[in-house]
């Protein structure tokens, strides 16, 4: 899977992502502080990481900044994005499963080495639910977004 990763500073495990996921399987694409020619900031490079997902070429995406709520909140401004702000497994694992979440937010701050790994886990092995309920929300999602811009 190609998975857009963005991160504002290499701190924390944010240096530990990428071959995180290449030890998984997955291909990062590289965005903010992992590259030289890209805006480091959190609200740019959490946007292209969203970007990459909206516009097909990442399956899904992760993004962090210290607190993770500002990469969060970034991604989330981009149409057919649901970020998700996860702290541990279980919150990673009901977000992909219960919300068809396509970005992982997260704190560097709060994320050990051991939590990465946990969540990782939890988020790539979680399935979207296919329960109706459950699909209905996501659905309501999608009809709020397109209500809120007229389309």
């Amino acid at each position: 899977m190609r998975v857009a990763i963005a991160t504002d500073e290499l701190t924390g495990v944010a240096s530990a992502l990428p071959e995180g996921l290449r030890r998984r399987g997955h291909v990062p694409i590289l965005h903010g502080a992992y590259v030289g020619d890209e805006r480091h900031d959190w609200a740019w490079a959490s946007e292209a990481a969203a970007r990459d997902v909206r516009e097909g070429r990442a399956d899904q995406a992760v993004v962090a900044c210290w607190t993770g709520t500002g990469a969060s909140i970034a991604a989330n401004k981009v149409p057919g994005v649901r970020a998700a702000l996860c702290v541990d497994a279980q919150t990673a694992s009901g977000a992909r499963r219960w919300n068809d979440a396509n970005v992982l937010a997260l704190s560097l701050r709060l994320t050990s080495q051991a939590g990465l790994d946990e969540i990782l886990d939890a988020w790539f092995e979680s399935p979207a639910s296919s329960d109706a309920s459950d699909r209905d929300n996501v659905a309501h999602l999608d009809a709020l977004e397109h209500a809120g811009t007229g389309g």
